[in-house]
């Protein structure tokens, strides 16, 4: 990989997955509050994993359109990193949650076509890093972790002033190919380390990383 390509495995909800997730490499753990995602975790629970998180791990909250008595009850408990942004939030108000919590923030922008791209450089001003995915069908109750790829050549050759990680549809078999066609240097995933929705597999999760270092 390089040893230069920073892995996030969002959704994890079990000291054995997080566990396995580092000792394979991962740069980050995330842990989703969202009840309508599979990988939904508890304030308490997230709280009790997240103590136990290798130092050198950043810990992510993954949150959708969250509003302020939400996010104070999470960053009361549960000792994190980052947020991660991943439903409608406008730029002024992940500025106003930077400002509010002290947090880095990263804002996830979901991708279709070119013209959604314009969106990244109006989040690129304020968000800490970006997350690039694959947008969520219309018809869709999940922003994310629908294990589905966009055109990744929409990503080729282009930088952001802040950092950025590729996500949608990342599989031990193609992400070699989304590192070559993106450049990317942070990739992001979830469904393609479980057995079943939610349920994040330790042999899966190695087989990603292994891929992506032999990328």
């Amino acid at each position: 990989m390089g040893a230069d390509i920073r892995v996030k495995i969002c959704g994890l909800r079990d000291a054995a997955t997080i566990k396995a997730a580092a000792d394979a490499g991962a740069a980050y753990v995330g842990f989703v509050f969202f009840p309508k995602s599979p990988r939904n975790i508890s304030i308490a629970d997230a709280a009790r994993l997240a103590a136990d998180v290798p130092v050198g791990v950043a810990k992510v909250a993954l949150l959708v359109d969250p509003d302020d008595a939400l996010l104070d009850d999470i960053t009361g408990a549960v000792p994190l990193d980052m947020l991660q942004l991943h439903g409608r939030e406008t730029p002024e108000r992940v500025t106003e949650i930077k400002m509010r919590y002290g947090l880095p923030v990263m804002k996830a922008v979901g991708i279709a076509g070119a013209d959604d791209l314009a969106q990244l450089d109006a989040y690129g001003k304020v968000a800490d890093q970006l997350l690039v995915d694959t947008k969520a069908p219309k018809d869709g109750d999940r922003p994310g972790g629908n294990g589905m790829a966009f055109d990744w050549s929409l990503m080729a050759r282009r930088r952001w002033p802040v950092p950025w990680m590729l996500a949608g549809g990342l599989t031990a078999a193609n992400v070699g190919e989304a590192i070559a066609v993106t450049g990317a240097r942070q990739l992001d995933l979830s469904s393609a380390v479980e057995s079943a929705p939610g349920v994040k597999d330790p042999a899966l999760i190695d087989r990603f990383m292994t891929a992506v270092r032999a990328a």
